[in-house]
């Protein structure tokens, strides 16, 4: 998909001067060897690399002709043809010397068309859908500018801002949020810059700005991300949590550190406030324990904030953010202590006690959606949930309970009706082999799991033999040659 025409201006820019450009170095380039060649024949773009030339020589052809949003230096180390094909270039050849990929040029006056896109597939035709706000696996995010503030945030609305080109005739905000529209969101000029209003919800989202037709990402924002398709675009959190913590008015440095992203003490700095320090972040549903690193030294907030042991003698303040699970083990009246331990909180032992109940122990917990392993440690002895009925083997033969938290997708594998057993592996279980073994039903196997909006790869594990889904036509090669079965989930 061309996100908002960037890449298609790029491209064009060089067509321009592309022939130019190639008469120019023609004599010179002749007495050189070349990693690759550019061409332009019969409306199409043609490029061809030679693979055994020197990453050297790779990056100075790519730069030469101005081609570092292509994902050229991926296909030649891992073969996958996914991001090309997305951006519309067909794979002419492909063999152990060299390849030849090319693309219909576009007519000029489409270059600024938002409806000229490349289209994922048929299912998914929109930016936003294959890059949702709240994607796999993003636990955390936090903002870092240079040279301006973040984003003002009132409530949902986010003021995107734009530094200086107070020269410039007009400035479009374009991203993630509104399918890389050049039209949809006028900016205002201000004094120092531009300015718009946007209505978000808490996650995570990509942006550029539109200067006078010129696509830019945004100069003061330091993080960039790469979007699977061969663009650089300026990432932008909306939190929903401002972690503060008031005195301290002499301290040098103070961090917020916590479960979610693994303790590391020196990665997210506050900022100094009249009443103390604080940080706007983002943080995903579920629970999530933190302490504060105040000039190397950890604390904790006061108890008037949720804590939870931290397994030294102290304690942990706690974060959570969505509806709470009851986990519940019914019986067992005589055990002295009865602790919850799974996947959603590290396995620790020394932090979920549960509390006695006429029947048994309690606990509610908040968890966000997904697929959990967990246990129970009664008085030191490790039991699986004897109320849930689906039990999976881990990648060392342990048996654990699973926990899934708002199932919204069902796998299911057709015509191996005489299998002994078949499991499922994917992304969304680190390719463990033996963890989800699938039901039978009828000559079908199913699995209902959480899947987490944007793309999905999976096979399944047939008496010990990996195959890909033979009833989904979307796949991609891996790193083995022996392809990946591919499903999108939508938000």
């Amino acid at each position: 998909m061309e996100t908002g025409g960037r890449y298609k201006i790029n491209i064009w820019l060089h067509c321009c001067i592309g022939l130019l450009f190639l008469m120019m170095m023609q004599a010179r380039l002749a007495a050189q060897q070349q990693a690759g060649s550019y061409s332009i024949r019969n409306g199409k773009m043609f490029i061809t690399i030679k693979k055994h030339s020197t990453a050297s020589d790779i990056e100075k052809f790519i730069r030469q002709y101005n081609l570092t949003d292509l994902p050229l230096k991926e296909f030649i180390k891992t073969g996958i043809s996914d991001s090309l094909k997305k951006l519309g270039w067909t794979i002419n050849k492909n063999d152990k010397e060299s390849f030849t990929i090319s693309k219909s040029m576009t007519a000029f006056n489409d270059i600024n068309d938002p409806a000229h896109k490349i289209v994922f597939s048929e299912k998914h035709p929109t930016f936003a859908e294959m890059f949702p706000s709240v994607n796999n696996g993003l636990a955390y995010g936090y903002n870092r500018f240079r040279n301006k503030p973040s984003f003002a945030v009132n409530n949902s609305t986010v003021t995107f801002f734009l530094r200086g080109y107070t020269n410039a005739h007009r400035v479009i905000l374009a991203g993630s949020f509104n399918d890389w529209s050049v039209t949809k969101q006028p900016m205002t000029k201000t004094e120092n810059g531009w300015i718009i209003n946007v209505q978000l919800s808490a996650g995570k989202y990509w942006y550029k700005f539109i200067v006078d037709g010129n696509w830019m990402d945004d100069e003061d924002n330091m993080l960039k991300e790469n979007d699977g398709l061969g663009n650089i675009n300026s990432v932008y959190f909306k939190p929903n949590v401002i972690f503060k913590l008031g005195g301290f008015a002499d301290a040098k440095k103070v961090f917020v550190a916590g479960s979610f992203n693994n303790w590391n003490k020196k990665e997210l700095a506050m900022m100094k406030t009249s009443k103390g320090w604080e940080l706007p972040v983002y943080l995903a549903e579920g629970t999530h324990t933190y302490k504060f690193v105040v000039d190397g030294q950890w604390h904790a907030e006061d108890k008037k904030v949720a804590q939870l042991p931290d397994g030294e003698g102290g304690y942990n303040s706690v974060m959570e953010i969505g509806k709470p699970h009851i986990f519940k083990l019914t019986g067992y009246t005589n055990a002295k202590q009865v602790v919850l331990s799974g996947s959603f909180n590290g396995w620790r032992t020394n932090e979920l006690y549960m509390a006695k109940t006429a029947n048994g122990w309690q606990l509610p917990y908040v968890i966000g959606a997904g697929n959990y392993e967990y246990k129970f440690l009664v008085d030191g002895h490790w039991i699986t949930d004897p109320a849930n009925p689906l039990i999976v083997n881990n990648e060392n033969g342990i048996r654990n309970s699973y926990l899934i938290i708002d199932a919204n997708y069902t796998f299911r594998l057709k015509g191996y009706g005489k299998a002994g057993s078949v499991f499922l592996a994917g992304d969304f279980n680190n390719w463990s082999p033996q963890t989800l073994r699938m039901i039978k039903d009828g000559d079908d196997w199913i699995f209902s799991v959480h899947l987490s909006a944007g793309k999905h790869q999976y096979k399944f594990i047939v008496d010990g033999e990996w195959i890909i889904d033979p009833a989904n036509k979307l796949w991609e090669q891996n790193e083995y040659g022996t392809g990946n079965s591919i499903i999108w989930i939508d938000k």
